[in-house]
């Protein structure tokens, strides 16, 4: 080989490496596939299983069967057009986004407190907007902050996470703030999901193995004293926990009536269930069955083997997500994938353990599934930056 000859293909080689970076650097490369289909199957699963559950409560206020199915999924497509977009945008240009949400959600979950101005249902204060038309929660906001805020600030510091002035302080302080706020809505699963994902992104950022036990040991000692009664905000909720067949009268219609009818829809759907549609509970017996406790009605109608396959789709998409975090190209991506999949995973298991009575009712709702149009907006835009970082993956 002529040395002309060697030194045309070092030019063709160094030509190429240029175009491949300026393709990375573009976002070019191709969507996961995988992870999309699992979003997009889970999304139209769940506007099905919230038309079954919805239409009863439609029907009696005279709003049309197919009212929460038709608002449901105009949001769902507006979620999916926002997640395509978003998952075509380099994600390195969400890194100046972070502080600005954070910042946004702590004004928003603030504005919630003020007396007039957030919307209260059921005993707690956790909406704004404009009355029936148009409200959202404040904490779906500071979730997306968080992830952001902790993913660009965690993935510059490296060795420095390893101190506690660097690497725990500030996140700690920052967690602290919003938690008060979302404690005092009140919020328990909001508050117990946002300290849950900054610990697990802390965790994954290179934090001491200390402060991962003292982390552990403080979060369960809040649990055993939530449980306890000691820090809770509706003992009563304790209380149905511990004996949901209660005949105490005060429980009977509170908090123990709902859980009592979610163990039934739970128990009357058996092995196989009885049957898409034919829901007896939903007829106006189990509360918030279109909402936090739209997974009973699955468990109803679709039986054990539907809610299993539902929950392996759930777990598929998990896992995935966390694939996609392992072969990120940079700290920043793997932290993206982690925060949005930690969500996911934590929301799940969350919504699940209070619809079975494995923990106290704390109202949080199920991914893609829950009636709630602004929150599955974000949801779907959370997919999507998920597979903005997997268009980036170095090939294998």
């Amino acid at each position: 080989m002529t040395r002309e000859e060697r030194e045309l293909r070092q030019q063709q080689r160094e030509r190429r490496r240029e175009i491949e970076a300026a393709a990375k650097e573009a976002g070019r490369g191709p969507l996961d596939v995988p992870f999309l289909l699992l979003t997009l199957l889970l999304t139209g699963v769940g506007l099905i299983m919230l038309f079954s559950a919805s239409f009863p409560m439609a029907y009696y206020e005279g709003v049309g069967p197919a009212y929460y199915l038709i608002r449901q999924g105009v949001f769902a497509a507006i979620g999916v057009a926002a997640m395509l977009l978003i998952g075509r945008i380099n994600y390195e240009r969400y890194r100046v986004a972070g502080k600005y949400v954070l910042a946004l959600a702590i004004i928003l979950l603030v504005l919630v407190l003020i007396p007039g101005v957030g919307i209260t249902r059921n005993n707690a204060t956790r909406w704004l907007g404009f009355g029936e038309l148009f409200t959202f929660q404040p904490s779906e906001i500071a979730k997306v902050g968080v992830i952001l805020y902790f993913a660009q600030s965690i993935s510059k510091k490296r060795e420095r996470m390893r101190t506690f002035r660097y690497g725990i302080l500030p996140y700690a302080l920052l967690l602290g703030v919003i938690a008060v706020l979302m404690a005092m809505e009140p919020h328990l699963s909001g508050t117990i999901l946002i300290l849950g994902i900054g610990a697990v992104m802390m965790f994954v950022g290179g934090i001491r193995p200390f402060w991962v036990g003292a982390g552990l040991g403080a979060g369960a000692a809040g649990v055993w004293a939530y449980l306890s009664g000691k820090i809770s905000y509706n003992s009563s909720r304790i209380a149905i926990w511990r004996d949901p067949l209660s005949t105490d009268p005060e429980l009977m219609r509170g908090a123990g009536y709902q859980i009592r009818q979610s163990l039934l829809a739970i128990g009357s759907g058996g092995l196989l269930g009885v049957g898409l549609g034919k829901s007896r509970q939903k007829f106006m017996y189990l509360p918030e069955r279109h909402n936090d406790f739209i997974f009973a009605i699955i468990c109803e109608e679709l039986g054990l083997i539907g809610a299993t396959l539902i929950m392996a789709l759930f777990a598929l998409l998990i896992i995935r997500g966390y694939w996609i975090a392992l072969h990120a190209r940079d700290r920043f991506g793997a932290l993206l994938a982690v925060g949005v999949t930690t969500q996911v995973a934590l929301q799940v298991f969350l919504n699940i353990a209070v619809v079975t009575n494995l923990l106290p009712n704390t109202g949080i709702s199920l991914p893609f599934f829950s009636y709630g149009g602004t929150a599955l907006v974000i949801q779907l835009a959370e997919m999507g930056l998920v597979l903005s970082v997997s268009r980036q993956m170095p090939a294998s």
